[in-house]
């Protein structure tokens, strides 16, 4: 047996360690009642792991029937949410099937609906279906964009004006009515790019477009919260979806040799940034954008 030290007093340290667990107690009582007064209409639980639950929302993602959109719907889905697979209605039908497809593997609180975000009875028939198929809307993330590359000598006005029309102005339409049945404290997160940012050599439509997605998202921010919608923007690097495979190999290359990471982005680093932006624990972001590319600008 263990000496035990004359200045060891065994009623000083449990009395000691009851102060302190009485004391912990209080600091959880206070921050309970903290909650209640600035949150009366919710409940707050202590729990040993926090939860992304989009139980109970719905969530519209436009051009989801592929890439970065269709990482988006279905990481939305995987939380609880229920979900409007938006399809460019292309005349082959192709992006149709891929979102049928889509909607299939995802089962149930899933809706498909095509839709070009470039004319209002086409955004009002999207914006309706999610009421009509699901009661309400909570989430609006404005994915769907095109790219027409040239050097601005070469680009033709037309050329301008469809990246304009789809990336800018198609995101100001959806915005405008899907904020006017949005139901409050819900989302809009608009998908900006790195090009915005860095101007890359033969988009001057495209960066245009992003930099305004950008300017838009602040603006409108300030006129939803009153209603606590928050409205940001992520910007992504380039991700490997269809459309950044297109970059020339040799392009590539310098563009890596970039990114303190190492790497390009997949669909998916960029899906699990806008699932925290409407998420719980964004409630107090709005009016920002996050960089998501890896270190490289931001």
């Amino acid at each position: 047996m263990g000496i035990v030290p004359e200045s060891c007093n065994f009623g000083l340290m449990l009395a000691t360690a009851d102060r302190k667990r009485h004391t912990f107690e209080e600091h959880i009582d206070s921050e309970f009642r903290h909650f209640a007064t600035y949150h009366p209409n919710k409940k707050r639980t202590v729990t040993r792991m926090i939860d992304i639950d989009l139980t109970g929302k719905t969530a519209i993602v436009t051009g989801s029937s592929q890439g970065l959109g269709l990482a988006t719907v279905t990481c939305l889905h995987r939380a609880g949410a229920n979900v409007i697979v938006n399809f460019f209605p292309d005349p082959q039908g192709n992006q149709a099937t891929l979102a049928a497809r889509l909607v299939a593997s995802l089962g149930q609180r899933a809706i498909a609906i095509g839709a070009d975000i470039r004319r209002e009875s086409d955004v009002e028939l999207l914006v309706g279906g999610a009421l009509e198929g699901f009661g309400g809307l909570d989430i609006l993330v404005n994915n769907a964009g095109v790219l027409r590359d040239k050097t601005m000598k070469k680009m033709q006005i037309e050329e301008w004006q469809e990246v304009i029309d789809t990336n800018l102005t198609g995101v100001f339409r959806t915005c405008k009515r899907a904020s006017a049945v949005m139901n409050n404290g819900g989302r809009i997160v608009n998908l900006a790019s790195i090009s915005a940012l860095v101007g890359f050599f033969g988009q001057a439509n495209y960066a245009a477009s992003k930099a305004g997605v950008i300017g838009l998202t602040k603006v409108i921010s300030r006129e939803l919260a009153s209603r606590q919608i928050t409205v940001n923007a992520v910007a992504p690097g380039v991700v490997l979806t269809e459309m950044g495979k297109s970059i020339p190999e040799a392009s590539r290359e310098q563009m890596i040799a970039q990114i303190p990471l190492g790497r390009f982005g997949s669909p998916e680093d960029i899906a699990n940034a806008i699932l925290f932006i409407c998420s719980p624990l964004a409630d107090y972001i709005t009016g920002q954008t996050l960089h998501v590319n890896g270190g490289w600008v931001g």
